[in-house]
Order: structure tokens, then C-alpha cells, then sequence
């Protein structure tokens, strides 16, 4: 598991370092469209794509630190066994969710190179923002798996 909390949290730093020039972008456009006029045109485009794969970025991160939502309305009468086989049982099917969105989004970003699909005022390349998005949903589905073969023991081990 070290090898996946060292890619997880590069990918977060990822993540950071492009929200951070985001809001450095916006922030430029925004000080420059209300004082001298001048804007980046296209920013909105921009933040929307670098947003969509600062999200992806974030995935494993919050896989590893087991930060999704878990409703436990209905299990936390259960035993701590229960709610252990249930937990790993969830992080199987997140990793089957998420090596199907790596599938989906890799064919998605062939398909858009393909057909030399842009946005639409800067003509940005999309099929760059998949390429962005894949790899950090193969690694949230490879941690997902790990947590989900892993024993409790283990798990109680790597969480000390």
C-alpha cells in the first residue's frame, strides 16, 4: 500500500497545483475585466476542464482515506465484523465502478482524438482531459481492490 498512498497523494498535489492556477486564472480575468478591460478569453472553458481532472486527481486520495460517503443507517447495529465485510464488499464494487469508468474514459478520449474534438471557443483538444482523467481512476480502482482483498487485520495495521 505505500506505493499507492505515494501515487495518491502526488495525484492530490496534482490536483492542488491545478486548482491553484485556476483560481489564479480566474482571479487575473476577474481583477482584469472590472479594472483595465482585459480578460482571458476562454477562461471559463479552462476551468471547467482543468476542474474535471483536478476532480479525477483527488479520486485516489479519497479512496485511500476511505473519504467516500458510507450510510451506515442500516448497519450500525451490526457487528463490527458485519460492517467489516460490508466496508470491503463496498470498496470491491467502487473498484469495479471505477476500472469501468477508466474503460469508459479512455475510449471516450479516443474517440475525441479522433475526431479532433475541441472546446468551443478556445478549441482546446478534449481528448486531453481524458488522458488526464484515466490513470487517477486505474489507481482509486487498484486501491479500491487492495482495500477490498486486504484483511482486517491488515487494514487495521496500514490505518495505525
Amino acid at each position: 500500500m505505500k506505493i499507492l498512498t505515494t501515487l495518491s497523494r502526488l495525484c492530490a498535489i496534482l490536483a492542488g497545483m491545478l486548482l491553484t492556477g485556476i483560481t489564479l486564472m480566474t482571479c487575473y480575468s476577474l481583477i482584469g475585466r472590472n479594472t483595465t478591460g482585459v480578460t482571458i478569453s476562454g477562461d471559463f472553458e479552462l476551468t471547467g476542464v482543468a476542474t474535471g481532472a483536478a476532480i479525477a486527481l483527488f479520486m485516489p486520495l479519497c479512496q485511500l482515506k476511505r473519504g467516500n460517503i458510507i450510510v451506515d443507517f442500516f448497519t450500525a447495529k451490526v457487528s463490527d465484523r458485519t460492517n467489516a465485510r460490508l466496508d470491503r464488499f463496498g470498496a470491491l464494487m467502487l473498484s469495479a465502478t471505477f476500472a469501468l469508468l477508466s474503460w469508459r474514459t479512455s475510449l471516450g478520449g479516443l474517440s475525441a482524438y479522433e475526431t479532433q474534438s475541441g472546446t468551443m471557443m478556445l478549441g482546446f483538444p478534449e481528448w486531453i482531459i481524458y488522458v488526464a482523467m484515466v490513470p487517477p481512476f486505474i489507481l482509486t480502482a487498484v486501491i479500491a481492490l487492495a482495500q477490498a482483498i486486504r484483511s482486517e487485520t491488515d487494514a487495521q495495521g496500514a490505518s495505525a
